[in-house]
């Protein structure tokens, strides 16, 4: 039984990656004006993440059933979907941590 070769990836589709990711959890302006403002990043950055995990389900189940050529495509998909929801979640528990901080500081 031949084997046959893994297409690389294209270089379009891992920086479309970033761009998208940076865009989804970095701030749209250079100085923070308050509360909103992480509120929204936060609010895109969790949207971004479904989005990711909407296509890594997708893509999983077409390379379930036989529809997807290139296998790796689910693999990064579901890497990528990951990696963005470890980080919203790493925000998200550091974002609580300091809420806590600042609530058992004496007035």
């Amino acid at each position: 039984m031949p084997l046959t070769p893994i297409t690389p990836v294209e270089a379009t589709t891992a920086t479309g990656y970033l761009s998208a990711a940076e865009s989804s959890v970095a701030p749209s302006s250079a100085s923070p004006t308050g509360a909103s403002d992480f509120a929204q990043v936060l609010g895109s950055a969790v949207d971004g993440t479904q989005q990711l995990q909407g296509t890594a389900n997708e893509l999983a189940i077409a390379a379930v059933t036989g529809d997807l050529k290139n296998v790796h495509e689910a693999t990064l998909a579901a890497t990528r979907a990951q990696t963005t929801l470890e980080l919203v979640a790493t925000v998200r528990n550091k974002a609580v941590d300091a809420f806590n901080e600042i609530m058992r500081m004496q007035a």
